[in-house]
């Protein structure tokens, strides 16, 4: 693999939280890239994926971002619940309260799109287990901009919906195990 990666987008919903960690745990401790976490979460409850997802062993730095917070390279940055995050040109990040897309606020589509428009061929997009179909058209939208998208194996999904409609709606998508995503992004910084 090469360095030309500059950002990797996660995205899940139901019984993905366990992938995420795994997939955090694989980071290279010298990762030079910026990481982009969007699970569906309830709404206007309290929430502590946050603490939960930093506190899996990664000794990473992860973080909500704030509305117009500058991109570093090298960071965790989870979109915050109830608000979509959107990359704005110039590598700042957004978060907007528009409406929820496929009933979901934040929209794995909405942030892949806005990632493919800023990052083209540098980003990476992954997603993994879910019940309904948002992230297909962000990751079409990722190839279509010359990135690498990944789905999780639905046989491997604690829920195949979301990996399903990908696969189903993308041909230029690679289907993977948890661990041989975990393995890919390994050699991101290599």
């Amino acid at each position: 693999m090469s360095n030309r990666f500059r950002v990797l987008a996660i995205g899940g919903s139901a019984g993905s939280i366990p992938v995420v960690t795994e997939l955090l745990r694989a980071l290279p401790a010298s990762f030079r890239f910026s990481v982009f976490i969007i699970l569906h979460r309830l709404k206007n409850v309290p929430s502590s994926l946050e603490t939960i997802l930093a506190s899996k062993g990664t000794g990473l730095q992860l973080s909500e971002p704030d509305d117009k917070e500058v991109i570093q390279a090298s960071r965790i940055y989870l979109a915050p619940q109830n608000y979509h995050l959107l990359i704005e040109p110039g590598e700042t990040i957004s978060l907007d309260y528009s409406e929820p897309v496929h009933y979901s606020r934040p929209s794995i589509d909405v942030t892949f799109e806005s990632i493919a428009q800023v990052y083209a061929e540098t980003a990476v997009a992954i997603l993994l287990s879910g019940a309904n179909p948002d992230g297909a058209d962000g990751l079409l939208a990722v190839v279509a901009q010359g990135g690498v998208a990944i789905v999780q194996d639905p046989a491997t999904a604690e829920y195949p919906a979301m990996p399903q409609a990908a696969i189903d709606r993308n041909t230029g998508v690679m289907v993977l195990t948890p661990q041989s995503i975990a393995s890919f992004i390994h050699t991101l910084n290599e």
